[in-house]
């Protein structure tokens, strides 16, 4: 009698991270990572990056083109915990440190073919008006962002907690 083994299927995500508008800010980069179940592995290309600087362009919309390319496949015998790009765009405060401007996540899409995404980014924002005043004035403001950990794009990706930890999201 033989062993059935587990059939697997394979998710092949070629693309890039085109632009981006943030009217505010200029000289931006941006970072990814893949949040993902466990019963899904990478079985090639790179499950996080990271984005060179890039300015306003002239046009009128001020867009920050990056054009950065993502390849990665996937496998899993299970469609549960389907994988998502979680994107966070970090730039200088008026320090010069640099400071995650936004971020958000989409899940791959489901359909093959050629697919276009708009991820909506939010950022943290200061509870009181006392902490909006002081926030740039204090030793924790001017200090460089540290950067997100693979708990915190679990965060963004899955959105669970996201009222406690940011209890005011602005959406860019």
């Amino acid at each position: 009698m033989a062993t059935a083994n587990p059939t697997v299927f394979l998710v092949m995500v070629n693309g890039q991270v085109e632009s981006a508008q943030f009217p505010e800010f200029d000289d931006l980069y941006c970072k990814y990572c893949f949040v993902y179940g466990q019963d899904w592995a990478p079985t090639s290309g790179l499950e996080e990056g990271i984005s060179q600087i890039t300015s306003k362009s002239a046009d009128v919309q001020h867009s920050l083109v990056w054009n950065f390319p993502i390849d990665i496949t996937f496998k899993s015998t299970n469609p549960f915990g389907w994988p998502q790009i979680v994107i966070s765009v970090y730039g200088p405060d008026v320090f010069g440190n640099d400071v995650v401007r936004g971020y958000g996540a989409v899940h791959v899409p489901f359909t093959p073919g050629r697919h276009k995404r708009t991820i909506p980014m939010f950022v943290p924002e200061s509870t009181s008006k006392l902490q909006k005043l002081t926030r740039n004035y204090t030793e924790e403001a001017r200090r460089p962002q540290k950067s997100f950990n693979q708990k915190t794009y679990d965060l963004v990706a899955k959105g669970t907690d996201m009222a406690v930890k940011y209890p005011a999201l602005q959406n860019i």
